[in-house]
């Protein structure tokens, strides 16, 4: 068929090299034809049932020309393919399964993105605001949320870079999970590899922590007939019903009624602040110490630091080079949640969120409040729960937040006992069980909420999805060669790969200093002062103590 097209551009006998390329993996070939130097490109791109040919230049070209102008153009031809919607997908048309449950539209990785961000971090920023003071905590949510935008930018750019050199080498991707560090393995090599593998995965172990501590402090506030730790006890086995979920395709229906729950959290938050106004007496004395400065600091760095699943969300895109900008406007959305409800929240209780972590614990309880508290244990794990009366929570048939937290972890775990590859769900949820195990180990053994926050952000999150993604960025290109052959064009508004390198730059020795090094310091202080205080296994972290009954009246004897 090649030798057919390309003889019917041909004129005389003289020498003529035919290059015919294809977009995806139906059709990958070079054709050699006799004659002297003229250079007919052709580009196949693969479509099902059929081949679409399609014919991009004809040019009398000398030969390095010639390649420079393949490479340009099969970028452009990789950018402008149709999304690879899946064949049952296709087949099957709509159907209300396909609707809520198949997910891969630049849509469903926006939902996913913004109600991945920001879940039970939001009930902790008041607390870092109390930490910071009003003007601090504003500036640093800005100024971190840019930061993780543009590192979740360079990710998204790291990932189209090392596909593309894969699927020149014809490796498929068919039934595998591409995961970060298996992109900085192929970029780097190895010994990135370990890094970003040990880091990714301490991360996402942690922040699945904090999501189960997260269920067990906010159940607290509607049922303290049961301690904190009793409720971690039971949310744990409903976020064990997690391995039933096959990858982020499958998170469409949850990605949105994620971010409506914390949405309408985020406004009852301000609004119950507002309308209850300031309490008597209120203070606003951050920043006031050092070591809460930097502790406030790194909470916020945890909070704009949630791209640590990006990776896999953009694989779960039928069409992953759209993603440059998701979390972007993601994070614009997430601005409209977290600034008006920390500072109203901050506003209306001053220095009292110093020893209240979760917002929830200082509002007056009544309908509105329970409703955001049942929202956000839904954004955690999609329970049904009859009443609140003891022993209130039925059944767990879901989760959301920590799905997204912990899913990588399970592809990392399937592919070091070879399952990955496995079609069916059930033997992959059996094989996944054991991830959960240690997740909800160590939310028993450290619940303090809020602290363990600012002491991920510093410790991990700093390397994970800041430090590492853009020495890596910098690596990747630093020779002339890979910045003229980048898959990814230089983005419009910063079209000089100095001013990248700058950028990157500045970003990995901000955040080595400040988050990691005084954050680090700061954090792992007000950690370690919980330990001291509360202990190890605490039964219910900063609980109000209990008032005991007043013993009945004796009878009066005459």
């Amino acid at each position: 068929m090649a030798d057919f097209v390309a003889n019917s551009f041909l004129t005389g006998k003289s020498q003529h090299s035919i290059v015919c390329l294809a977009a995806s993996d139906t059709l990958r070939q070079v054709v050699q034809l006799t004659g002297k130097t003229r250079y007919i490109t052709l580009f196949f791109t693969g479509q099902r049932p059929k081949f679409l040919y399609k014919i991009f230049s004809v040019a009398m070209l000398p030969q390095k020309q010639a390649e420079e102008a393949i490479v340009n153009q099969s970028i452009i031809d990789h950018e402008d393919r149709d999304e690879e919607i899946p064949d049952h997908v296709k087949q099957t048309g709509f159907s209300l399964s396909n609707f809520l449950w198949h997910g891969g539209s630049v849509y469903d990785a926006w939902f996913s993105c913004a109600s991945n961000q920001v879940a039970q971090v939001l009930l902790t920023l008041p607390y870092s605001f109390s930490q910071l003071g009003m003007l601090s905590g504003i500036i640093f949510q800005v100024f971190y949320g840019i930061l993780g935008s543009w590192t979740a930018y360079i990710i998204s750019i790291l990932y189209v870079e090392y596909r593309s050199r894969k699927e020149k080498e014809n490796v498929s991707f068919k039934n595998h999970v591409i995961q970060w560090f298996e992109v900085l393995d192929g970029l780097l090599g190895p010994s990135w590899k370990a890094v970003g593998l040990a880091f990714n995965c301490t991360f996402l172990l942690c922040g699945s922590v904090i999501q189960l501590i997260g269920c067990a402090s906010n159940i607290y506030y509607i049922n303290d007939h049961l301690d904190k730790r009793t409720w971690t006890y039971i949310f744990g086995a409903c976020c064990a019903t997690t391995v039933f979920i096959p990858s982020f395709h499958n998170y469409r229906i949850w990605s949105f009624l994620g971010l409506g729950m914390t949405t309408y959290t985020a406004w009852y938050l301000t609004i119950a602040a507002i309308i209850h106004g300031q309490v008597e007496g209120v203070k606003h004395s951050g920043p006031d110490k050092m070591v809460l400065y930097f502790t406030g600091a790194t909470n916020i760095l945890y909070t704009f630091g949630g791209h640590a699943v990006t990776v896999e969300i953009m694989h779960a895109m039928w069409k992953p080079q759209k993603f440059k900008y998701v979390y972007l406007y993601a994070t614009l959305y997430v601005f409209t949640l977290t600034l008006p409800s920390a500072t109203a929240v901050y506003w209306a209780f001053g220095d009292q969120l110093l020893t209240h972590s979760n917002a929830f614990s200082l509002l007056p309880q009544n309908v509105w409040r329970d409703a955001g508290v049942v929202l956000m244990l839904i954004h955690q794990t999609y329970v049904d729960v009859f009443g609140v009366e003891p022993n209130a929570v039925g059944v767990c048939v879901q989760f959301i937040t920590f799905g997204f937290a912990c899913t990588p972890l399970y592809f990392v775990w399937e592919k070091v006992i070879g399952m990955h590859d496995t079609r069916s769900i059930f033997l992959r949820a059996f094989a996944r069980l054991p991830v959960v195990i240690p997740i909800w180990f160590l939310a028993i053994v450290f619940p303090f909420f809020g602290p363990i926050n600012s002491a991920v952000g510093a410790l991990l999150v700093s390397f994970t999805v800041y430090i590492i993604p853009a020495s890596a960025h910098m690596l990747t290109f630093r020779s002339a060669s890979a910045r003229k052959n980048a898959a990814e064009k230089l983005p419009f508004f910063l079209p000089s790969w100095t001013g990248m390198y700058v950028v990157n730059a500045f970003i990995v020795v901000w955040v080595l200093i400040v988050g990691f090094g005084f954050g680090g310091w700061a954090s792992m202080t007000n950690f370690i002062k919980q330990v001291d205080t509360f202990g190890l296994f605490a039964k219910c972290y900063q609980c109000p103590p209990r008032v005991a009954a007043a013993p009945p009246p004796h009878p009066l004897h005459h």
